[in-house]
């Protein structure tokens, strides 16, 4: 891979590279989030995409947190250096959604819009970590599940999952040891864990 000696070192202390054989330890905890998902989706199945179908290359968990940006930009600087594609990945639910435009009070609006809404955020994001023009070179997911199975489905095919070792949101307050600790441990590919700069 592409890269001088210094910028690889650098790199390396960032970040924590893993993979794990899977265990049964966060079974009932991903079985709870699979029934919670599937409860909004009542009625609604087909409305709203459920699962990223990635084909090879860099899949990014983002939530729109500090340490999920500072991921984002160490996944996409990879990914090029690789000449892998770049798929950025966002688990949510009706909860942790942002308002759609349609929202009002006593007025809830399809669940679509929801995703629409969820979509756009995202694509906020990532043009603002990389730009207009890097931005327009990667793939971005909205999947309507919880963060661990999100991203531990879509890294099926991938040839790497990258994570913030903190988050808000669906990935709230976590150290090594909630999201980025499941997806560690379940995860079908190698793990990169991105140690962030900023203090908690």
């Amino acid at each position: 891979m592409p890269g001088t000696g210094s910028e690889l070192a650098h790199e390396h202390r960032r970040t924590a590279l893993t993979q794990q054989p899977a265990d049964r330890s966060g079974n009932a905890a991903l079985a709870a989030e699979r029934d919670e998902a599937a409860t909004e989706l009542a009625g609604v199945e087909g409305e709203v995409s459920t699962r990223a179908a990635v084909e090879g290359g860099v899949v990014v968990g983002h939530d729109g947190s500090d340490c999920a940006q500072e991921a984002l930009q160490w996944a996409a600087t990879l990914a090029e250096r690789a000449s892998w594609p770049l798929h950025v990945v966002r688990g949510w639910r009706i909860a942790t959604a942002p308002q759609p435009p349609s929202w009002e009070l006593g007025y809830v609006p399809p669940i679509g819009e929801y995703e629409q809404a969820v979509q756009a955020d995202l694509e906020a994001d990532v043009r603002a970590v990389l730009g207009a023009e890097r931005a327009g070179q990667v793939t971005c997911h909205v999947v309507h599940a919880a963060p661990v199975r999100s991203l531990i489905e879509a890294a099926q095919n991938a040839d790497l999952l990258v994570v913030g070792a903190r988050g808000r949101g669906g990935f709230a307050g976590l150290l090594l040891g909630s999201v980025s600790d499941q997806v560690t441990r379940h995860a079908p590919c190698p793990v990169t864990v991105v140690r962030s700069e900023h203090k908690a």
